[in-house]
């Protein structure tokens, strides 16, 4: 069977919050996961329609595959390098801010 990969590093999304819109993607028909994320109103689904729509195009490009034959394998959703801030509060001392960053991958394989 053919696997078809795209992905996408340091995207500025927490790792968390994208795993919370990837956990519905996974085995669902690659078609039909593009179309309902274009519904969920979270900020991480816009990186995450743009891999899945590159990996169908990887499918159809490369591979010459028919995209209505698609479906999600897996979705890896990895934490990238974490920029460190920091905030000046009381008695002259500092918190510090985690920016954490994300990476995503996805794995299509052609449904039999």
């Amino acid at each position: 069977m053919t696997e078809v990969i795209a992905v996408s590093k340091n995207l500025r999304v927490s790792p968390k919050k994208v795993r919370l819109v990837a956990y519905n993607l996974r085995g669902k028909s690659a078609e039909t996961s593009l179309e309902s994320l274009r519904f969920v109103p979270r900020k991480s689904a816009v990186p995450l329609y743009k891999v899945l729509k590159s990996a169908i195009a990887n499918a159809k490009n490369n591979f010459k595959l028919d995209t209505s034959s698609l479906k999600i394998k897996e979705i890896l959703i990895d934490g990238g390098p974490t920029l460190k801030r920091y905030r000046p509060v009381s008695r002259g001392a500092a918190h510090r801010i985690l920016k954490r960053t994300t990476h995503i991958k996805v794995v299509l394989e052609e449904a039999k």
